[in-house]
């Protein structure tokens, strides 16, 4: 920690003070105060780095004195900021203020920042930013017991759109779930009223909660739509028609949007000025997904993932750049629902899967150069690019005929057509509209001066500039005379040993290696300025003089340049609709060339899967495997057939051994369901899938103890969140349901969740379990089918040498039919439970099956539609029998006997299932 910055306040009590006067924002928001060359923090903030950076609270620093009247205090260097901006941001869901000084004890918030919104610190991060910030504002009118009407608005800066929904939803939000997840949304605004507690409110902030968004309250009147046409009329593109566009009708949706343009600050930045787009957004046109299927998909990667292949996003990204890997995201979260759509992907895959000198050229020439566009083009719209960022952009444009080139030479007519479409006339089109920036860079720009990391206007361009540069030329040329001059003397060669640099702190001075470094000392011509890791930096005093004269011209060169810069940047930037347009066709071909590397470099290649329409079509894989679990370490994948087939195997339940492969085999079905969706090839020698409308899933709640749920209650929510939402054209996976009950409660809720998705949803679904009383389904519904994973089980030694121990060994291979047997003490041996506990638990378990089988041999097991048939000739028996009893006036031992004639006359009834368990009884 010695590296840390010492923490120095003029005015110490006058920075308390004005510290303590300022409103408390919460634990969501920090503070941090730009010191020039390194930040602080403050109070509960500084104890917050401390703990969080820093992980001790030992580098805490009082302010004042060291009593309660002290403030507890951190620093920062400035590489320590940017890590922590990036982890408050888009770890831990925090909001920053960087404050800046005004004058003596005059302070002002300078930059803004949370998870939904980075524009003010984009430089301080670095470009790093993995997916889109999409903000996101949220307004509900529940009016009816069970429908919601939510309208929501959302928006990447970035991009410069706005996008609107309005949509019916259930109690649960489902649907409201699925759009966040869909969007990929960082950050959420709800209303809030603070003298009304709603309990729609607090749903809302739950369900946002668990999809892992940062949550921002803001008050009702900031959703109000008193003003939003005339703020949507000054920063849409098309004025005129804002008033008459169809989405100013969406009367939530247009609150949610004012909530998040006053949120963003659009309005108060003039360059967003006719510069936006409004588009309403489909919630149907994607697959949905909900927060459980995100985890048991490992969809995206979490905070304990080891490699980068141990998330479906790691594993397929294989992008060369920032747009890339960002569309990735976006589309994984966004499966498509046209068969065209999907089989046009398929084709660009297969394309480059075919073509291995294409896939080559274009990820490792072509893609691999192209800077973040997006970021690029901000930077012109926000007024803050330079020559430099002129340059970036001239860069890409010239490298763009290497693209087309590259398109232009497949030979194969069956790939030509569909490539041209995609990537070759658009690029060829926006290369053709990009010209004359290259032309006009190449007239203006001094591109010889690059190579020195100098970015000026060609001397030649002006008369001024001209003669300044003739002066530099030439003091350049004295100065390397100088060090020719040094090396001669210190007897160093020139550019081997010792070298003429443009050092950042230093200007123009000369290095040594640290080896030589002995040969200056103690000589009065040589003059030290620091000694570093590459060396050691000195100067002399011709040198000095020389480089004080050059960085005065320097200066006078930048000065004249100055207006011809700021028209050469200006220039440029009215070019940034056609930079936008590139980046999105080079993002979808950074992704399509991914897919394809993916595909080709897995273990065993991936197949292009047979796609059917909605509702059609049965879904069957042959030798399917789990994308990411194949590419661990050490793991031998054993692969497996599935077939999901309509009326005969809809429903699979899946018994078998803990550890068995049951909760893989079931989670693969979906990720290569969703891969496929997105138009990626899928892990099996031949796949053929039905267009699934969603996955929902049920596979355990880990972290819901945290939030106050328990278990039994997490599992519940999330299956009544299937049960409302699946549709006949969904895919459900459910993991394990009932276990944190009674054993018969348990039993209960998965019969009768299990039976309602059969009989009235009819959705494909897979259920993993260990109540194998719940494979008698198979004998009620043929569209139920059982499978289990086999466990070989054989005969070895005790390690007392007494007798022998049943070893049962795991072959992860599913099979057809039920598995009779439980394994749960094999894995208390597997961890090396003490011996004395495993064989009473091996006691306990063979007296209760005892008991049970006793039991239930006892009675005949009878159909329900047995029970229902015996039952009606039952009370129809029983009907008669009383009638003649009554007309007869029958009494006693004579109704009896009435009884046994009727029964013994009712052959029947005497043959039904039914009767003869009830007579075993």
């Amino acid at each position: 920690m010695s590296n840390r910055p010492e923490l120095k306040v003029d005015d110490e009590q006058g920075f308390i003070k004005f510290f303590k006067s300022l409103p408390t924002e919460g634990s969501e928001t920090i503070r941090i105060f730009n010191r020039g060359d390194y930040y602080t923090a403050h109070g509960e903030d500084a104890s917050f780095i401390a703990r969080t950076v820093y992980k001790t609270t030992s580098v805490l620093r009082q302010l004042g004195r060291n009593d309660h009247t002290g403030l507890p205090s951190v620093t920062m260097t400035v590489t320590v900021f940017r890590n922590f901006l990036r982890e408050a941001l888009f770890r831990l869901g925090k909001r920053i203020e960087v404050w800046e000084s005004t004058g003596r004890m005059q302070w002002k918030v300078g930059k803004q920042a949370s998870p939904g919104n980075l524009q003010d610190i984009e430089d301080e991060l670095g470009g790093q930013i993995d997916a889109a910030p999409i903000m996101l504002a949220v307004k509900v009118s529940a009016k009816a017991s069970e429908a919601r009407n939510v309208g929501v608005c959302f928006a990447d800066a970035s991009v410069r759109e706005l996008g609107v929904s309005e949509f019916l939803d259930n109690d649960l939000y489902s649907n409201l779930e699925s759009l966040l997840i869909q969007l990929g949304v960082k950050e959420c605004l709800i209303q809030v009223d603070k003298s009304n507690k709603d309990i729609e409110i607090s749903k809302l902030k739950a369900i946002i909660d668990s999809c892992g968004i940062a949550v921002s309250e803001r008050p009702i009147t900031d959703f109000g739509t008193k003003d939003i046409e005339q703020d949507l009329a000054r920063i849409l593109k098309d004025e005129a028609a804002s008033g008459a566009l169809p989405q100013t009708d969406l009367k939530l949706a247009m609150g949610s949007a004012a909530a998040l343009i006053k949120y963003l600050g659009i309005l108060h930045d003039p360059s967003n000025f006719g510069q936006y787009q409004l588009y309403q957004h489909d919630l149907a046109q994607f697959m949905k997904l909900d927060s459980s299927a995100l985890k048991a998909l490992n969809l995206m990667p979490g905070p304990r993932d080891g490699s980068k292949t141990m998330s479906l996003f790691g594993l397929l990204n294989n992008c060369k750049t920032a747009v890339g890997t960002r569309l990735l995201a976006q589309w994984l979260k966004q499966p498509l629902m046209s068969k065209d759509e999907i089989e046009r992907r398929q084709m660009l895959v297969e394309s480059f899967v075919e073509d291995t000198e294409l896939r080559q050229t274009m990820q490792e020439e072509h893609l691999r150069s192209i800077p973040d566009l997006y970021r690029l083009a901000k930077r012109f719209q926000k007024k803050m690019a330079n020559l430099e960022d002129v340059v970036r952009a001239y860069q890409v444009v010239i490298r763009l005929p290497g693209f087309i080139g590259t398109l232009e030479g497949v030979m194969d007519d069956k790939y030509k057509d569909i490539l041209d479409d995609a990537y070759t006339l658009k690029i060829r089109e926006y290369s053709e509209s990009l010209s004359k920036l290259q032309e006009m860079v190449e007239t203006t720009v001094d591109l010889d001066a690059m190579d020195r990391h100098e970015f000026i206007i060609k001397p030649e361009f002006d008369d001024s500039l001209r003669i300044i540069r003739k002066n530099l030329d030439k003091l350049k040329y004295d100065m390397e005379k100088e060090s020719q001059s040094v090396s001669d003397d210190l007897d160093q060669e020139l550019d081997k040993k010792l070298f003429l640099e443009n050092h950042r702190t230093h200007g123009w001075c000369l290095r040594l290696t640290r080896t030589e470094a002995a040969c200056i000392r103690n000589k009065k011509r040589y003059l030290e300025c620091s000694t570093q890791k590459n060396g050691v930096y000195f100067t002399t005093n011709a040198l000095q003089s020389m480089r004080r004269e050059h960085d005065q011209l320097s200066e006078n060169y930048n000065r004249t340049q100055s207006s011809l810069v700021n028209e050469v940047v200006s220039v440029a930037a009215s070019y940034c609709p056609v930079i936008e347009l590139l980046a999105g066709v080079l993002a979808h071909l950074d992704v399509i060339v991914s897919f394809a590397h993916v595909s080709v470099h897995a273990p065993t290649a991936y197949t292009k899967p047979k796609m059917h329409e909605r509702g059609t079509g049965d879904t069957i894989l042959k030798e399917a495997r789990h994308p990411c679990m194949e590419m661990q370490d050490d793991i031998q994948f054993i692969t497996n057939d599935v077939s999901l087939i309509r009326k005969k195997s809809e429903f699979l339940i899946i018994t078998g051994p803990n550890m068995g492969g049951k909760s893989t085999y079931i989670r693969q079905i979906g990720v290569i369901a969703l891969m496929a969706q997105i138009g990626c090839f899928v892990p099996c020698t031949t796949a053929e899938l039905t267009i699934f409308d969603c996955i929902l899933a049920r596979v355990g709640a880990s972290d819901s103890q945290l939030k106050g749920v328990s278990t039994f209650m997490a599992e519940m929510l999330e299956t009544a969140n299937i049960l409302k939402s699946a549709t006949s054209e969904s895919l459900i996976i459910i993991d394990e349901l009932g276990r944190g009950t009674s054993t018969y409660d348990g039993f209960g809720l998965a019969w009768a969740i299990s039976e309602h998705i059969v009989k009235e949803i009819g959705a494909f679904s897979m259920f993993a379990t260990h109540f194998h009383e719940l494979t008698a389904l198979a004998d009620e519904f043929p569209q139920v089918s059982n499978l289990h994973v086999v466990a070989h089980i054989g005969d070895g030694p005790q390690s007392d040498g007494k007798g022998d121990k049943r070893e049962v060994t795991l072959l992860y291979k599913v099979e057809d039919g039920v598995c009779d047997q439980s394994f749960g003490i094999h894995v208390a041996e597997l961890v090396r439970f003490p011996e004395k506990v495993v064989n009473m638990a091996k006691r306990k378990a063979d007296e209760l099956e005892d008991f049970t089988g006793k039991h239930e041999n006892d009675a005949v097991k009878v159909k329900r539609e047995d029970v229902e048939d015996g039952s009606t000739m039952l009370k129809e028996l029983l009907k008669t029998w009383k009638s003649q009893c009554e007309s007869e006036g029958l009494k006693g031992d004579d109704m009896v006997a009435r009884m046994k004639e009727l029964v013994m006359a009712d052959k029947k009834l005497l043959d039904s299932p039914f009767f003869q368990s009830v007579k075993a009884l």
